[in-house]
């Protein structure tokens, strides 16, 4: 059989050229950049509404996860037809332009690059001072683990209840979790607050196991809510992305009862997904985060209690 290790593809009238499809980049696994073309290219229709028009930071692993890696926001040289944006919320004088990721043909490019994971910012190109969600990255210091953020992720889900806030819950693909809350209206002044003061109220309410500052001395055995993820600077994972992990991993939506119902049982496992588990639920069940690209709320005024 022969294997394809270079080409071009046509995407809706658009070539973009492959290269070196086989280069492993989980070498123990056998897992090649062509898994991973081929899994974006399957997850597109999931993938692509969250990150479509919003500047993406990629985190490139040209050499494998065992090798150098690096975050990336300054876009790398590209054909014509990718757009790019200016990210001008960045500080005085960091002149940066993102690539944005706007269809199949530029997921493609940007996986070719060995990006193994999408970093979208909150808002979008016309209103990048204007995020569409607020995030709350559930980061558990050991020996707490995903299970305990997992937890939290429920006390969050019910104080958001309470003031009226629809989410939605993704496991990060690593360790975490993260509570996503759709907004409309708000700057990164009113996110950041918020996000603070959810973060802030529950490390009172829970002081055995959720904390809310950023020292890693105070972390361990409990889980940080990081609020600091809404700002201008700041991206987050984007939901279907894969992770570099020890083995491939995805930031993976799942439903609120799924987050219960492993905690319940101590199935962490149930919240791990590799890509070939994203792909089947996301053609059982749809997008999980659907409700991100409709539900429009304003923010409460919540200064904890």
């Amino acid at each position: 059989m022969t294997t394809i290790v270079d080409t071009v593809v046509d995407v809706d009238g658009v070539p973009v050229r492959l290269t070196s499809l086989d280069r492993p980049l989980w070498p123990e696994l056998g897992f090649t950049k062509g898994h991973m073309v081929d899994y974006y290219a399957r997850i597109a229709p999931q993938l692509l509404p969250h990150v479509i028009d919003r500047p993406t930071t990629l985190h490139r692993f040209p050499e494998g996860v065992d090798g150098p890696h690096f975050f990336q926001t300054r876009c790398p040289p590209h054909p014509p037809w990718l757009r790019t944006q200016r990210m001008w919320v960045f500080r005085s004088g960091k002149d940066v332009d993102a690539p944005v990721i706007d269809d199949m043909a530029g997921l493609l490019w940007a996986a070719n690059l060995s990006t193994i994971e999408l970093h979208p910012y909150l808002s979008k190109t016309a209103t990048l001072a204007e995020p569409t969600a607020v995030v709350l990255d559930l980061d558990p210091g050991p020996p707490a683990g995903l299970l305990d953020a997992a937890s939290t992720a429920l006390d969050v889900k019910h104080l958001l209840d309470e003031l009226g806030l629809a989410s939605a819950v993704k496991v990060s693909g690593a360790k975490g979790v993260h509570v996503h809350v759709p907004v409309t209206g708000a700057s990164y002044d009113d996110t950041k607050t918020f996000a603070r003061a959810i973060a802030s109220y529950m490390a009172k309410q829970h002081p055995d196991r959720v904390v809310d500052q950023m020292a890693r001395a105070v972390r361990a055995g409990r889980t940080f809510i990081d609020w600091s993820q809404n700002d201008p600077g700041k991206s987050t994972v984007a939901p279907y992305s894969m992770r570099a992990g020890r083995y491939p991993t995805v930031a993976m939506p799942v439903p609120w009862d799924d987050v219960a119902a492993a905690v319940a049982s101590r199935d962490e496992r149930s919240l791990r997904f590799t890509p070939g588990d994203a792909l089947d639920r996301a053609e059982r069940e749809g997008d999980h985060f659907e409700s991100l690209l409709t539900v429009a709320q304003l923010l409460p005024s919540f200064g904890g209690r």
